[in-house]
């Protein structure tokens, strides 16, 4: 009889307690939507923004300025304008200068739900994060899944530093290779063509611990004089996409690998990156250049370590970037860089006036194929003597590049961005259609 009771009285409170979970449930998801409390607010200002239509041309943002209190007008891309975007500037010039990859962002506006932010005000108000380091570990752990996946670069017993983009995490590099306690500076060279910032950063800086020293072919024979060297390997290159290697050797040289854009999209991956110092940015992998997010001592005194905002963004975009072991951004990343590829090189392909760097194929061991190249840029030559300024030419021609010079170069070359957004390149493959159209009644002008 009391074994009876006990066993009436343990249904019933697991009937009330079943019930009680019900109703809970019941109360905090109703139609299939979660009945949330403060996030709500914060969805439907955001939501709202996105619902703004600015005809294809262009985005409002939350933080945008502001008509007569009420919502952010658009921001129009490049040659268009009005208060939705809709009207075209026929006469504005094609902007193929700057490096921002809005090329991405067709993808992100379909995955919005899985890469979307809310954050409370009282998130991460800390300088460090309870180990007392500026490093989040789960965020470091995300990044090695990705390289493992993409097999992009060994990341096993390897120190992982963040920092404000890639260009913070050159500098401190630079920094932190210079000798110390010594009367000459560090030597810093690259190949050339080289990226623009290596020599813009150290002369920038003006610091007595390095200097920089141009072109690393021109050191190759001088290895027995050298004090102490730093060499920068851009690979892939930014201007022309090759798959540069080191060309200064010996116990007085370092070698910082810059591996910005060693990823699907733009280079095949013939094997993991396995040098003592590589630098990869989240800007070239989702696109997300303001995020800027990329020693340890040196960035930390520099700012206090990295932006805990912007760690909590690059981990929702690493998560979203993960989805399906990452084929699908790899996937339609590289496909819209081979199809603008296509374009151009279809577009300059009766021209005898223009040329591109040519690039061989190589077998790609996250796709398991020969694949060709598909840089981030175009590294176009004027091939007539008298284009002594190819820049000048694009420019009378309505196309903004950048100079050769700016990389050490020759000013026969000019850089083409063609990353930025779908309207930037339809308007340069427009521009550059009607310059290598006009080619016959140029040359007998």
């Amino acid at each position: 009889m009391v074994k009876s009771m006990f066993s009436s009285k343990y249904v019933a409170c697991l009937v009330s307690s079943i019930i009680l979970n019900a109703l809970f449930i019941i109360n905090i998801f109703v139609g299939g939507q979660w009945n949330l409390s403060w996030t709500s607010r914060a969805a439907a200002e955001a939501e709202t923004v996105a619902a703004i239509s600015c005809s294809g041309h262009g985005r409002a943002y939350l933080d945008g300025l502001v008509v007569d209190g009420n919502e952010p007008v658009c921001e129009c891309n490049t040659c268009y304008a009005g208060s939705d975007c809709s009207q075209f500037i026929p006469d504005c010039a094609a902007n193929a200068d700057g490096g921002d990859p809005l090329f991405l962002e067709p993808f992100w506006m379909r995955h919005v739900a899985s890469s979307a932010l809310v954050e409370a005000g009282w998130h991460r108000m800390s300088y460090t994060f309870n180990d007392h380091t500026f490093i989040s570990k789960e965020l470091e752990r995300i990044i090695r899944k990705l390289h493992a996946i993409v097999g992009n670069a060994v990341t096993e017993n390897r120190f992982i530093i963040f920092g404000a983009g890639s260009t913070q995490v050159l500098n401190a590099a630079a920094y932190a290779l210079s000798l110390e306690n010594t009367s000459s500076s560090t030597g810093i060279v690259a190949s050339v063509p080289y990226y623009t910032l290596y020599k813009g950063q150290a002369e920038y800086f003006s610091s007595a611990k390095f200097k920089f020293q141009g072109d690393a072919y021109t050191w190759r024979k001088k290895s027995d004089a050298i004090t102490n060297m730093i060499e920068f390997v851009t690979s892939p290159n930014n201007p022309d996409g090759r798959l540069n290697k080191q060309i200064l050797h010996g116990p007085n040289v370092k070698t910082i690998y810059d591996r910005a854009y060693y990823w699907p999209h733009f280079t095949p991956i013939p094997a993991p990156a396995d040098e003592d110092l590589m630098v990869f940015t989240l800007s070239k992998l989702t696109g997300h250049a303001g995020s800027r997010f990329g020693m340890t001592a040196h960035i930390n005194i520099n700012s206090m370590g990295v932006s805990m905002d912007s760690q909590l963004r690059a981990f929702k975009l690493l998560k979203a970037v993960l989805e399906g072991e990452g084929k699908e951004i790899f996937d339609f990343a590289y496909q819209t860089m081979k199809a603008r590829w296509e374009r151009l090189t279809m577009a300059l392909s009766s021209s005898k006036r223009f040329s591109l760097q040519k690039n061989n194929p190589q077998y790609c061991i996250f796709y398991n194929r020969v694949r060709e190249f598909s840089p981030a840029y175009a590294w176009l030559k004027c091939e007539r003597k008298d284009d002594k300024d190819c820049y000048a030419v694009l420019k009378a021609a309505k196309i903004i590049g950048r100079q050769g010079n700016k990389f050490g170069s020759e000013d026969h070359y000019v850089r083409l961005s063609l990353v930025r957004s779908h309207d930037d390149f339809n308007i340069l493959i427009d521009r550059l259609n009607k310059l290598v159209s006009e080619e016959d009644g140029a040359k007998t002008m």
